[in-house]
């Protein structure tokens, strides 16, 4: 049975046997429901916790951040009455800039339990710098022609006049937060990444995502950083969804001591 834990969980299935909860962010424009069947999918010790951001689905009529330190300001006390055992992040695109910070600024407030791993996908590294001019101000015919280059919106929903007035406000928001996001070097984290690419992706290159590997420290590098790439484009992530969880459920039960495959 779904538990909805508070409006920024979504799609929350109680597992009591889970060793780890694993906190879910989506890319520009999507929502908790990009993730709703990774639950049913995953084995009972991972427990999938989508969250959901202002703006969309039913937060629609919130007004959704357009910047990152916003943002964090209010998911963080959201999210600490749920870091009560261990916990990881995953997060594409836009959820992976989230996702990052999010963990960098939980070990900034000295919180006790840091994630034991975090994923990142579809995202270059967050100290390179974007070759892409800022898409969040463009007049509406090059917004929309840049969505549709990006192959996330179904052409007949970028040509449905109504649908696209309902979420332009909400994709400018996310688009800003991406756009104006500025990284400020830290110390490596002290977990695990696993990096995950599409290998026909045109907005993010093999080196983008590679250059992931510097944000973790440790000495035994195997373990601290996994790259991987799929086929498919920049939403691999629905394309090749057996394979990509199948990656992650292996590199997450690895760090918590578990080592045995997971069918998906």
């Amino acid at each position: 049975m779904t538990t909805k834990a508070n409006s920024w969980i979504q799609y929350w299935q109680r597992k009591p046997q889970a060793r780890v909860r694993l906190f879910c962010f989506p890319y520009a424009g999507g929502g908790a429901s990009v993730f709703r069947t990774w639950s049913e999918r995953l084995s009972q010790d991972i427990e999938v916790c989508p969250v959901q951001l202002p703006g969309r689905e039913d937060r629609l009529s919130e007004r959704p951040f357009s910047n990152l330190p916003s943002l964090l300001g209010a998911l963080v006390p959201a999210l600490l009455p749920y870091l009560d055992m261990p916990y990881a992040f995953f997060g594409h695109s836009m959820g992976t800039l989230i996702s990052f910070e999010l963990a960098r600024y939980l070990r900034q407030m000295k919180y006790s339990r840091m994630p034991v791993h975090l994923f990142v996908s579809g995202h270059s590294a967050p100290q390179l710098p974007d070759p892409d001019p800022p898409t969040y101000q463009l007049p509406e015919p090059e917004f929309i022609e840049a969505l549709r280059q990006l192959k996330g919106t179904p052409e007949g929903l970028l040509e449905n006049t109504e649908f696209v007035q309902l979420l332009l406000p909400l994709l400018r928001a996310d688009f800003a937060l991406c756009d104006t996001y500025k990284y400020i070097h830290g110390k490596p984290l002290p977990i695990p990444i696993s990096a995950f690419g599409g290998l026909q992706d045109p907005e993010v290159t093999h080196d983008g995502i590679s250059a992931w590997r510097v944000q973790t420290s440790g000495p035994e590098e195997a373990k601290n950083f996994r790259l991987r790439f799929f086929e498919g484009d920049h939403f691999f992530i629905h394309t090749e969804q057996a394979a990509l969880l199948q990656a992650l459920s292996q590199d997450l039960l690895e760090s918590l001591g578990v080592n045995k495959a997971q069918p998906i």
